[in-house]
């Protein structure tokens, strides 16, 4: 396994596009945007990164190019989830082979499997290989939760899989995860919103979907969290809540990549379809909430 910490802020990195096609050169400057805010890791091609609408090719040359541009700089945690097992797998030995450093690997969606079905899916991608697997857990895209009797079940056979990506939007799953495996798991926040509720209660990072935007905004915030500063955490986190908030008044990434692009970070907000452009009223609301966090 590779000695990489798979803590603290870490982004949920969109996908850029041109077009029709991939931008690498954006993707370039929106990797060096985060590292110098000092962002803890990157996820390329996670769901944020429009994973079910890139072919299997751009699926790996965006995670090799993602390697090639952090040049070591960050960890690189390959989003290689499906709903295909099969699939799954051999994007995990891809990535493998390009040099990431663990992969994030989301429930299956539409297939709807049972904990016995999800736990042989994890199983097999386990035993094909020694990277740090980060479980993700999103039942409200993919109608499947990681059940904590799982995740001990997982995390006593397999010393890769001690980390989760909890996106169920509640902070008692961050006690129960604890409370079942306390130091044996790592809990990461998969909401911006939460992400202080959630270090408060004992998870050590998010992967975020606003950092995209603010890298060294959330990166502070967790540095406080960190520290246990959580009077400076919440002061941020204060200010920034609305915005956090409206990155999702549609469907994720449309409005943070309408974000990025005002800011110049990324030259378009295009997304694949069936996502399509904001709505003028969700616009509106995006840029008050801007506004309101002095960005």
């Amino acid at each position: 396994m590779k000695p990489r910490t798979l803590t603290g802020a870490i982004t949920a990195l969109v996908t850029p596009f041109r077009g029709k096609d991939v931008s690498f050169g954006d993707l370039k400057k929106l990797i060096d945007h985060q590292i110098r805010g000092g962002i803890d890791g990157i996820v390329p091609v996670g769901t944020t990164g429009e994973s079910p609408t890139l072919t299997s090719e751009e699926h790996l040359d965006v995670i090799r190019a993602s390697i090639e541009f952090a040049r070591g700089r960050v960890p690189v945690i390959a989003g290689t989830g499906s709903n295909s097992t099969a699939e799954a797998l051999e994007y995990t030995r891809l990535s493998d082979e390009a040099g990431a450093d663990a992969v994030l690997v989301v429930t299956p969606y539409y297939n709807k499997p049972s904990q016995e079905g999800l736990y042989r899916h994890y199983a097999a991608i386990a035993d094909a290989t020694d990277l740090p697997i980060i479980l993700y857990s999103i039942p409200s895209r993919c109608s499947v939760e990681i059940g904590v009797p799982l995740v001990e079940r997982l995390r006593s056979k397999y010393s890769n899989i001690r980390w989760i990506k909890e996106a169920g939007g509640s902070v008692d799953r961050v006690d129960l995860l604890k409370r079942a495996l306390g130091d044996d798991i790592t809990v990461l926040s998969g909401d911006d919103s939460l992400t202080l509720a959630f270090m408060a209660s004992g998870a050590e990072g998010v992967i975020s979907v606003a950092s995209n935007l603010i890298p060294r905004e959330v990166t502070r915030m967790v540095r406080f969290a960190q520290k246990n500063d959580f009077a400076s955490a919440t002061k941020l986190h204060r200010r920034l809540y609305p915005l956090f908030k409206a990155l999702f008044v549609e469907p994720n990434p449309v409005p943070v990549k309408a974000a990025m692009a005002r800011a110049g970070i990324i030259a378009s907000d295009a997304v694949r379809l069936p996502l399509s452009p904001m709505e003028p009223a969700s616009t509106a609301t995006l840029l008050k909430a801007l506004k309101g966090a002095a960005l």
